[in-house]
């Protein structure tokens, strides 16, 4: 995630076809990315039930940690006892981490490149905690406003640029194991509603629809004229390269594939439709669920009701693609308009809706909801004007946190 997520477009189809195959990639509809239509989805499909002994994850993604370590910022325990960061998420209750990794983030001082997330991946290790590899494939952040292709990657032709994806993929993933860390779950990419690799070359393009110049994050483009292409072949081929390289280094790893706006069924519907249908490959799927930026966008909208259409959506992707699913990325409101604590209610209503959440993947998705993680929760109010992390300005873990002790 990066802290604001806008833009939407998807279409839907129906398919009546199980899956033949060891990942959950292959086959599809032909509906055009661009036609939106509504898909008739049964309401209760039927869900293949797992062991109840299957561990329910709960996780965090703590990627900003060292950063902030370097910046000064020091962690306690609601007692005020010093701890380092990743151990305190222990004691929180949680047992799993997320670690975003950039290709070359030269210009922001390095911070989420291979050798950064070496550093944190062995403090989970070394805590016994399980370790999720985010690779973004670009040089800094990818998401659903920006899939910005690495400065060394520009100009590749479309086989280099596979193998240079392929290379990226293995070289991280291989320096993990080489330092005896074994990632339990690998994502090819960053919230990819809206492709990856993105190129004004249609034949080099990785865009799930005709990205807009004016649609693109950051870059202050006001034209309506197509700025990146679609191609969903190229997006196909680009996650299959992603998950093949990543089986070759951790056979056992689960790759998950990771889309925004999980209340969204029509979008994951038409998503991995389109995936499937061009080749792509995953295990898992996984979900962003920010009800706090769910009420901003659509006025509509409750925290109860993003949570409800979540585990729905949960539901029906499970049937329709037989894979689990994780909920990899959440957050509640911990900062105000001005970049301090919130109040009180504010924070215990985070915790309120953050324990619904975690309970509603627990009990109400036969066991398929793999598990649950906060984006970055150590982030303190003000930290780079991000106001859903569940820390104090001190460096205490506020009552959200407590959603994670049931």
């Amino acid at each position: 995630m990066n802290m604001n997520l806008k833009t939407l477009c998807y279409a839907v189809l129906s398919i009546g076809l199980l899956w033949g195959m060891t990942s959950c990639g292959g086959g599809g509809s032909d509906t055009p990315a661009n036609t939106p239509e509504n898909p008739d989805t049964p309401e209760k499909p039927e869900i293949p039930s797992v062991p109840e002994s299957d561990a329910f994850v709960k996780g965090a993604d703590i990627s900003w940690v060292t950063e902030m370590e370097k910046k000064g910022h020091k962690f306690y325990n609601a007692a005020g006892e010093e701890r380092e960061c990743t151990a305190l998420m222990k004691e929180l209750g949680l047992g799993a981490v997320r670690l975003r990794v950039w290709v070359d983030p030269k210009e922001h001082d390095n911070w989420c490149n291979k050798e950064d997330l070496l550093v944190k991946a062995k403090r989970a290790k070394n805590l016994g905690m399980d370790v999720m590899v985010d690779f973004h494939y670009s040089d800094w952040w990818a998401d659903p406003g920006q899939q910005h292709k690495p400065a060394s990657w520009k100009g590749l032709g479309l086989a280099d640029l596979k193998k240079a994806l392929a290379d990226h993929t293995k070289e991280v993933l291989q320096a993990l194991k080489e330092a005896g860390v074994t990632p339990k779950w690998v994502q090819v990419g960053n919230e990819i509603r809206p492709g990856m690799l993105w190129d004004e070359d249609k034949a080099l393009s990785g865009a799930s629809w005709d990205i807009k110049a004016n649609e693109v994050k950051e870059m202050e483009w006001t034209s309506t004229e197509v700025k990146y292409p679609m191609n969903w072949a190229n997006l196909g081929a680009f996650v299959a390269t992603g998950y093949e390289a990543v089986k070759s280094v951790f056979a056992d790893a689960i790759v998950i594939v990771h889309l925004d706006n999980g209340y969204d069924n029509g979008l994951y519907t038409w998503f991995f439709d389109e995936l499937k249908k061009n080749g792509g490959k995953w295990d898992m799927i996984g979900m962003s669920i920010y009800p706090y930026w769910t009420m901003q966008e659509h006025s509509d909208y409750t925290a109860e009701r993003t949570i409800s259409e979540c585990i729905s959506n949960v539901n029906k992707v499970v049937a329709r693609y037989n894979c689990d699913v994780m909920i990899v990325e959440t957050g509640m409101q911990c900062a105000n308009g001005n970049g301090k604590l919130a109040d009180a209610s504010t924070l215990a209503a985070g915790k309120t809706t953050l324990a619904r959440l975690l309970s509603d993947c627990r009990e109400k998705t036969s066991g398929r909801c793999k598990g649950v993680f906060y984006w970055e929760p150590e982030c303190k109010p003000g930290w780079y004007g991000y106001a859903l992390g569940a820390f104090t300005e001190e460096g205490r873990p506020t009552v959200i946190m407590d959603a994670f002790k049931n």
